[in-house]
């Protein structure tokens, strides 16, 4: 059953202007609105779908599975609900069109200068096939991320373990209430449900990526960024936040790249797992007394969707800082500007029940809660 019909916008005898990355992110920060938008991304996320709605685009060409049925990616649903032409094409043909062209689409092909591309349009009866089909897979997809997560779980302990080689910032956390955003599902419902905890508490607000711009649209200043740069606007990395570019464990680091070529100054931190990861524990060993997390990826699909085919480095972050850790949906339910803190600590850990359901699947994870327990005593 769906909340809404699916009005069926027909793509037919449309002349706009075509714009294409290879990344949507990166995309959303170029588009205009009214233009096409061509894309490959396979499984499309949620959040590059709303990225494309707002932007305004008038239709998307997908140069990939936009369903692969490998598991329910949620991108697909808000497209059509939204009445947006989505369109498929051959994946070889994205590298023959050009950037800026100005194409025409027919009934059943898309006219570009000196080429036409067949297309198959993504309709409601082929999100419910997609959908059917990824339902009967998802089994089988959460076999393989708890196997991909508890292989590298076993690997990546010992640097989870150790002390972090955390950079000298200005911004001080030792003892203070810190909100990690995140660009994730239903980030601006969560932000605008803890205005007042943010107004009262004034906490040390860190966006990761484009939750930076998350923070801003919704009228508060972030005072760190952390990331890799590839999500957020120049307008977010100059807002005067102090920036730290999250570097793989080998010490490269393509975001800072981008920082110096806008004249910014950035301290590095190296790093295994996700950004969100690295956020979570510069606050940690910074001393925060509460760390609250906000549109964070918690769950498979999220992760799948990131394409990331486990979460081990998440895991084992959440296991080391989980006594500090509350999920903003708790906060937005529970805080009152009357309200003791002790009482928030009844929703700590809330993103924590995916360890424990792990727990009760695979016994290696009795062997990493282990080693956890007596090593952070």
């Amino acid at each position: 059953m769906y909340m809404r019909l699916f009005l069926d916008k027909q793509p037919a005898n449309i002349k706009k202007t075509l714009r294409k990355g290879k990344k949507t992110k990166q995309l959303l920060q170029e588009i205009q609105p009214g233009n096409i938008a061509l894309i490959t991304h396979e499984d499309m996320d949620e959040i590059a779908a709303l990225g494309l709605i707002e932007s305004g685009v008038h239709t998307v060409i997908n140069a990939s599975e936009t369903m692969s049925g490998t598991y329910p990616a949620g991108g697909a649903r808000l497209l059509l609900e939204a009445n947006i032409p989505l369109l498929e094409i051959e994946a070889y043909y994205f590298d023959l069109v050009t950037d800026g062209a100005n194409v025409f689409i027919s009934s059943t092909h898309i006219q570009c200068p000196s080429l036409s591309i067949p297309y198959k349009k993504f309709d409601e009866v082929k999100y419910r096939e997609c959908l059917q089909r990824s339902q009967k897979n998802l089994k089988r997809s959460l076999a393989s991320f708890i196997d991909n997560t508890l292989q590298y779980a076993q690997k990546e302990k010992e640097v989870v373990l150790e002390d972090w080689d955390i950079p000298e910032i200005k911004v001080q956390m030792n003892k203070k209430h810190v909100v990690i955003v995140t660009r994730g599902s239903g980030y601006k419902e969560d932000l605008n449900a803890i205005r007042n905890y943010i107004h009262d508490e004034k906490p040390v607000l860190i966006g990761v990526d484009g939750g930076a711009d998350a923070l801003l649209s919704c009228g508060f200043q972030p005072h760190i960024i952390i990331g890799d740069m590839d999500s957020i606007s120049d307008d977010a990395l100059r807002s005067n936040a102090e920036i730290i570019v999250h570097a793989y464990v080998n010490g490269t680091s393509p975001g800072l790249i981008r920082t110096r070529q806008l004249g910014l100054n950035a301290h590095v931190l190296k790093s295994i797992g996700t950004s969100e990861d690295a956020a979570m524990m510069l606050a940690y060993e910074k001393g925060a007394e509460w760390i609250v997390t906000l549109g964070s990826h918690t769950h498979m699909i999220d992760f799948l969707e990131k394409g990331r085919k486990g979460m081990a480095s998440t895991l084992l972050v959440r296991m080391k800082i989980g006594n500090k850790l509350i999920d903003a949906k708790g906060v937005g339910m529970l805080y009152q500007r009357s309200m003791k803190w002790i009482n928030v600590a009844t929703v700590i850990g809330a993103g924590m029940l995916p360890l424990a359901a792990l727990a009760l699947i695979h016994p290696a994870f009795k062997q990493i809660i282990s080693t956890f327990s007596i090593v952070v005593k």
